[in-house]
């Protein structure tokens, strides 16, 4: 859970600093945080992927061998079932009550909340980052949303006032869920040697994050997802 108390702290220091900030934050300090942000994410991902990717040359190769079948079986599905067109659409809505946003507005409080937790409980990061807390302790993948958040939560208070703020409860409560179902499952599968296929394929994973920070290629994130189940059942079978 600490990595999604991470996130909550920069949510709810991201919107008080929005309300009380006279000026927003320069657009060359801007710069530098998302090389840093970018960076570091580079190196939380290839951390994982290391760390999951262990053992003598041929184990090595193998379960590199399983990772990649996995992000390729996942891909397959998750365009399938259309993964990351459902959240395209929900990202549509956010945006349109973004620009339909008025200081004004009765529903400014309403519109806030909804578009800052959809904004922040449905991105990838949301799921692999609370999966990497729980399976393994490793919040550092909720550390990189947690910036994010903090700095999208910052611009979005100007729009939306507390309703913004508020989100965290469902951020908490999303991703609080995840961590717990995840700790609950790390025993059978530490017991049956599946956490490192788990942990590798998540670590590549947020490694794409990266690329999506630095706007170096247009990723479909979401339907990588469901490599997430494909590694630890192809470690399975491949025995």
């Amino acid at each position: 859970m600490v990595g999604t108390i991470i996130n909550a702290a920069a949510i709810l220091i991201g919107g008080v600093a929005g309300l009380t900030a006279k000026k927003q934050i320069p657009v060359a300090h801007q710069t530098a945080l998302k090389i840093l942000l970018g960076v570091f994410t580079v190196y939380v991902g290839l951390s994982a992927t290391w760390q999951g990717l262990n053992g003598g040359f041929l184990h090595v190769l193998k379960q590199l061998t399983i990772v990649l079948l996995a992000l390729m079986l996942g891909n397959l599905t998750g365009k399938l079932v259309r993964t990351q067109k459902s959240l395209n659409r929900l990202g549509q809505y956010a945006k349109q009550k973004i620009s339909e946003a008025r200081p004004d507005s009765g529903r400014r409080f309403h519109d806030g909340f909804v578009t800052c937790s959809i904004l922040f409980c449905v991105a990838p990061l949301s799921i692999l980052g609370p999966l990497e807390d729980g399976l393994t302790g490793n919040f550092k993948p909720l550390a990189v949303k947690a910036v994010m958040d903090g700095l999208a939560t910052m611009a979005f208070v100007t729009l939306f006032g507390l309703g913004a703020t508020l989100s965290v409860v469902p951020v908490i409560a999303c991703q609080g869920t995840i961590t717990l179902l995840a700790k609950l499952a790390q025993p059978c599968l530490a017991k049956y040697s599946l956490l490192d296929p788990i942990h590798a394929t998540a670590g590549l994973l947020v490694f794409c994050v990266a690329l999506i920070i630095f706007e170096l290629k247009k990723i479909e994130l979401a339907d990588y997802l469901p490599s997430l189940v494909f590694a630890p059942l192809l470690t399975w079978l491949w025995r």
